[in-house]
């Protein structure tokens, strides 16, 4: 299992801000911000980090990667999908069936400032099926 993931940006205040937006319809919320160097993200008030972004000189984005995040409803990725593009990113899908994915896959994406893919998926069904 992985403990957290971790992305280079160019520009920190750029990419908190666009974090912080991004981040926060999914109940994560910046919880450390290190010297200059980089901030970590968590579930509040849960202990621990789950992302981390740093500040780097060249943190070109790996054709193929992307993040992706757990929402708990489909509504969280609307408006992580909206507050990514109002706060600096660019739309990449919009939020939607994927059922190539998964029948219940409801996903967007979005590019972060510096490019990396970043994804929120709710992966539950929209009406839960009526268990009698």
């Amino acid at each position: 299992m992985l403990d957290h993931v971790s992305l280079g940006v160019t520009n920190l205040d750029r990419s908190r801000q666009f974090y912080d937006a991004a981040l926060a319809p999914l109940g994560l919320r910046r919880v450390l911000d290190f010297e200059g160097r980089g901030s970590d993200y968590g579930a509040v008030p849960t202990p621990g980090v789950e992302f981390t972004i740093t500040r780097e000189l060249d943190p070109r984005p790996s054709l193929g990667t992307h993040l992706c995040f757990r929402a708990a409803t489909r509504a969280a990725v609307v408006a992580f999908h909206h507050a990514a593009l109002s706060s600096g990113g660019r739309d990449d899908g919009k939020p939607d069936v994927r059922a190539h994915y998964h029948p219940d896959h409801f996903g967007a994406f979005v590019l972060d400032p510096d490019g990396h893919r970043i994804e929120a998926v709710c992966p539950a069904p929209e009406v839960p099926a009526n268990r009698s």
